[in-house]
């Protein structure tokens, strides 16, 4: 029997560095687990075929940079590589760079092949939160453009409930949309089988200093001479996730409890107004490092007490931060920074994983902050809420609903 045949397109793929790049990874290798023969179109250094496992990787050459120029040159790249390519049964288009759904429908239109959307990132509509403030006249021919591709689609896979009801306020059909929520790297997914007993409490407070670390063994990331309260920010820090909510909490947690540090890994335009932050106001609680190889996440994630997500009111229904899943996967506490009504807050709330606070608040998340610091019932609680998050959020559940989809949808058109 003929293998199913699926094209995936996206501008990043491992080793390159980017989220989605990662998840279609994982995703990529699970449909070529299942029995599809996966080819995925990508960007590199240079133009290359490899082979990642059993899945063809076709890379573009392609200079790197975010800038509208280089996005559009990647944009026509692709389209030509498409073009140029076999038939293949199904085409998935993710959304990097923006406007990659018009590509895959051309492709799909040309090919008379499939085409499933998987929506990271909702545009044009995040463009103006993320300070791109085009002319109305553009923004209107982009969301056009965008959802007319959208519409052709057979399947259109979004990543949190606050994205579906977006769209649903837009007037889009929602029939097409499947709610499938990104999942962890594999890296951190042991966490998810593990439990932490409250030896010795019985229900009352606690004013025992709580450290996270202590409780697994696990070679530690960060070695001190004196413990920390680590506050951990890992990941992106781009123009969607806000600092100064963090960096005022900081401020105030300096003066009343320097035990207490704030780590920031990764990168992102972000990090350097973090570093200017820390400069001006003297903030020697902040700490920033690189990003870290993945040889080395796990005890980085671990090391974290309690963990921050932060992320603009203005983006609700665009996006959802990822780390959200790798906080929930280590075992952590999570402090999410943002709007109620998002994914991010309603997963939080649902399982009991942390706290959410709104945008601006500094004086609130310096207080939360503490309660976790000092209150062992409090962290223990939200501790066990984000390992039973961590059992839902597994990257075995997401594929299953992946490829059942597919296989409907290749099922429905023959039909």
């Amino acid at each position: 029997m003929q293998k199913p045949t699926v094209l995936f397109i996206n501008r990043t793929y491992p080793p390159g560095k980017g989220a989605t790049g990662r998840v279609l990874r994982d995703l990529a290798q699970a449909f070529a687990r299942d029995g599809w023969a996966v080819t995925v179109l990508t960007t590199g250094i240079e133009t290359e075929v490899i082979m990642d496992g059993t899945v063809k990787v076709k890379k573009i050459a392609a200079k790197s940079g975010k800038t509208p120029a280089r996005y559009a040159m990647v944009w026509i790249k692709l389209l030509l590589a498409a073009l140029m390519m076999p038939k293949y049964r199904m085409v998935v288009t993710l959304t990097d760079p923006p406007l990659l759904v018009a590509l895959g429908r051309i492709v799909a239109r040309v090919k008379k092949s499939s085409h499933i959307h998987w929506c990271q990132d909702l545009y044009p509509d995040i463009l103006p939160a993320l300070g791109m403030n085009l002319p109305l006249w553009v923004m209107d021919k982009l969301r056009r453009i965008t959802r007319q591709s959208m519409k052709s689609c057979d399947r259109v896979v979004v990543v949190g409930r606050c994205m579906a009801r977006h769209l649903a306020h837009t007037g889009f059909d929602m029939s097409k949309v499947s709610i499938i929520p990104n999942w962890p790297d594999y890296e951190l997914t042991p966490a998810a089988k593990m439990r932490v007993s409250k030896n010795g409490q019985n229900g009352s407070k606690t004013k025992a200093v709580v450290s996270g670390r202590d409780i697994f063994n696990s070679r530690p990331f960060f070695l001190d001479e004196s413990p920390k309260f680590r506050v951990l920010y890992s990941g992106n820090l781009g123009r969607a996730h806000p600092i100064s909510t963090i960096i005022d909490a900081a401020a105030i947690l300096q003066e009343t409890n320097p035990e207490i540090e704030f780590v920031f890994v990764g990168d992102g335009a972000g990090f350097e107004q973090v570093a200017q932050a820390r400069s001006k106001r003297s903030l020697d609680n902040i700490r920033l490092l690189p990003p870290q190889p993945l040889s080395r996440l796990k005890d980085l994630m671990e090391g974290g007490d309690v963990h921050l997500i932060s992320m603009k009111h203005e983006v609700l229904g665009m996006l959802v931060p990822s780390k959200l899943y790798a906080a929930l996967a280590a075992g952590r506490p999570c402090l999410f920074i943002g709007p109620e009504k998002s994914e991010t807050a309603k997963v939080i709330h649902e399982f009991g994983a942390g706290t959410v606070i709104p945008q601006g608040q500094h004086r609130r998340l310096a207080e939360e902050i503490l309660k976790f610091r000092n209150d062992g019932n409090a962290w223990f609680s939200a501790q066990n809420g984000a390992l039973k998050a961590s059992e839902q959020f597994v990257p075995a559940n997401s594929f299953s609903s992946w490829i059942k989809g597919a296989r409907e949808t290749i099922r429905s058109r023959v039909a």
